[in-house]
């Protein structure tokens, strides 16, 4: 970061001026920004010749990118993450959006933490016309009973009630010829060390009875219990919670047949959970909002857009979570960065039983 801080502030006042104007332009259109159109916009009175000139240096430098020989300039990656990080102007959340955020996280039953994430997702997405992502704090409260049920031959739920009254449902992939005699045993088995545990704590447990008892284990039902236990808390991670909101802003702003199969394989790694907990982490690196641009995060590489993100926290000032948007690289980063934010606040602060 320090050697894009260097570049802007090497540049010349028209130099730095052609540039914001190129980036602003194409974050409104989208399209690529001509000489002449910077003539009627520029502060000083210059020639398109001159213009030009501007930005052929720009390009030289890695920081504009001409698609057509003919057509005018547009910012690569690079130039869109130094724009974002020396040139962007933040604005306040406005009125209008300040108070559609309220007014979802307020409605419905507040006790219902799943549901309202759930209205936040969608109302992230309807304020910002892109996809929403937000990331749920794992439940933490104590274990008081567990059951399995079969659902079809390749299919079961496990059951989750805890001592607060929580209770999970969650669909997932048993092992090949289960039986409801393993189900029944699988649960026995859980249930008698689950008490007064929450799910990390009873997952570090099962690990060690299972390598202590495995002998003593019908096989099959340990795999049933490391099958359940491998949905619930994600490959060596806490379980967490993705909801994804809005996908259809995305393909309708993505009317390119290349760009949609992008946005498809985005999409597809979303549902598959792929690299969440590089999501995660990526968040907690710091508090504020962060933005990933194209390739900076592998998550979204193969869809060319930017995620905006900001974890929230708990009353003890302790990340639990993230919310964040998606969009095409030409985000309107100044509108949504604050939005972003301010929903970060508010779900901790909804978290923390302080609204």
């Amino acid at each position: 970061m320090t050697e894009r801080a260097n570049l802007i502030s090497e540049m010349n006042d028209r130099s730095r001026e052609v540039f914001r104007r190129v980036v602003e332009g194409y974050l409104e259109t989208g399209d690529p920004v001509g000489s002449r159109t910077l003539t009627r916009t520029m502060s000083e009175k210059v020639s398109a010749a001159t213009i030009r000139n501007v930005m052929q240096d720009l390009e030289y430098l890695g920081l504009l990118d001409s698609p057509h020989v003919s057509a005018g300039r547009m910012p690569t990656q690079l130039g869109l993450r130094m724009f974002v990080d020396g040139l962007l102007e933040i604005g306040q959340v406005t009125e209008d959006d300040r108070e559609k955020i309220e007014a979802t996280v307020s409605s419905g039953n507040r006790g219902d933490v799943g549901s309202v994430l759930d209205r936040i997702g969608s109302a992230l997405s309807g304020l910002t016309h892109g996809a929403s992502l937000v990331l749920a704090p794992k439940h933490e409260a104590p274990i008081k009973h567990i059951e399995f049920v079969s659902l079809a031959p390749d299919r079961a739920l496990v059951v989750l009630v805890f001592a607060d009254g929580h209770v999970e449902n969650r669909v997932f992939t048993p092992p090949i010829g289960q039986t409801p005699s393993s189900l029944r045993e699988a649960a026995n088995f859980l249930n008698a060390l689950a008490e007064g545990r929450t799910l990390a704590e009873l997952r570090h447990v099962v690990e060690r009875e299972i390598d202590a008892r495995r002998q003593e284990l019908d096989s099959l039902a340990a795999e049933m219990v490391e099958s359940g236990f491998a949905h619930w808390e994600g490959e060596g991670t806490s379980y967490e919670r993705l909801i994804v909101r809005g996908r259809a802003n995305l393909l309708e702003s993505s009317p390119e047949a290349e760009e949609l199969q992008r946005i498809r394989e985005l999409f597809d790694d979303l549902e598959k959970k792929r690299d969440i907990a590089d999501f995660l982490e990526g968040a907690e690196e710091g508090e504020g909002v962060r933005i990933f641009i194209g390739s900076e995060n592998k998550l979204f590489s193969l869809s060319g857009s930017s995620l905006v993100v900001s974890p929230y926290m708990n009353a003890d000032r302790k990340i639990i979570g993230a919310v964040g948007v998606i969009g095409p690289t030409r985000l309107n980063y100044g509108r949504i960065v604050p939005i972003v934010d301010y929903t970060a606040q508010l779900v901790g602060r909804m978290l923390s039983g302080k609204t």
